[in-house]
């Protein structure tokens, strides 16, 4: 049987792995949330957000005005607008960001929503079979910094060919205590995207 010290040592080896791999989740997460690659392609995804009875927060208006300058500049045809109904709520964030949208001269041809998704990985595999029924695969992902990473994996698996672009005036990103909060958080999500998602689910 093995010793005391040799369940020490495996216990203090194992934690020291999972310290570094979380470490280096951080630095990228980090590191691809200051990363613009916004370039043409086929449809910019947009990543719901809360919604206040038909009302963005401010959260949603940051990532949609982003979304929309980036179609105003011919970077893609089409806007995709995620976000499923809250529990409670009457509406989803994808209507409520459509509307938005709309109020900011998107008009409603160039505008594809998605509401049944929950989580950010419902989203991203649902508008993978919108791209897919439209034999499209380029997208430009937009949401906060924090998100990028693990977005652009998620894309990656259901066969989307992601360009992140986040967007710069977010309250997250300019609160201090709540960006640190969202980037642990996404380190620990970003290694579970990577080694349980799958394009087939």
């Amino acid at each position: 049987m093995p010793k005391p010290r040799s369940y020490l040592r495996m216990t203090v080896a194992t934690a020291a792995v999972v310290l570094v791999a979380w470490a280096i989740s951080m630095v990228l997460v980090d590191r691809i949330g200051r990363r613009d690659e916004a370039q043409h392609a086929d449809a910019i995804v947009v990543l719901g957000a809360a919604q206040y009875v038909g009302r963005p927060s401010p959260v949603l208006r940051a990532r949609v005005d982003h979304a929309v300058s980036l179609w105003k500049r011919g970077l893609a045809p089409t806007l995709i607008l995620t976000g499923g109904t809250g529990v409670g709520d009457t509406t989803s964030e994808a209507a409520v960001a459509r509307k938005y949208a709309m109020s900011k001269g998107v008009p409603d041809r160039a505008i594809v929503v998605e509401i049944k998704g929950r989580t950010t990985s419902e989203s991203m595999r649902a508008v993978a079979r919108i791209m897919e029924d439209r034999e499209q695969s380029s997208v430009i992902l937009v949401s906060d910094p924090f998100h990028m990473l693990r977005l652009s994996i998620l894309a990656r698996r259901f066969g989307l060919e992601p360009y992140t672009s986040p967007t710069r005036t977010s309250p997250i990103t300019s609160n201090r205590e709540e960006h640190w909060k969202y980037m642990v958080s996404e380190s620990v999500k970003v290694p579970l995207a990577y080694i349980f998602e799958r394009r087939s689910q």
